[in-house]
């Protein structure tokens, strides 16, 4: 997944004040880190992406 993909799915998913907070603030518990440590260490944004709707019960049709 490009990275811009993924800043979109982020704004439209949780908007883009929340989305950002949740990008730099939450510690992803399958990563050990937030969610742009993560991706700044190389993990594939998809595979973020799907942690971050995991841990906010984001239903798996918006995956």
């Amino acid at each position: 997944m490009r990275l811009t993909d993924f800043r979109e799915l982020v704004q439209t998913e949780f908007g883009t004040a929340r989305g950002d907070a949740i990008l730099t603030d939450h510690v992803l518990p399958k990563f050990g880190r937030t969610g742009a440590q993560a991706i700044e260490a190389g993990i594939d944004p998809r595979e973020v992406w799907r942690a971050m709707c995991a841990e906010f019960d984001v239903p798996r049709t918006r995956w």
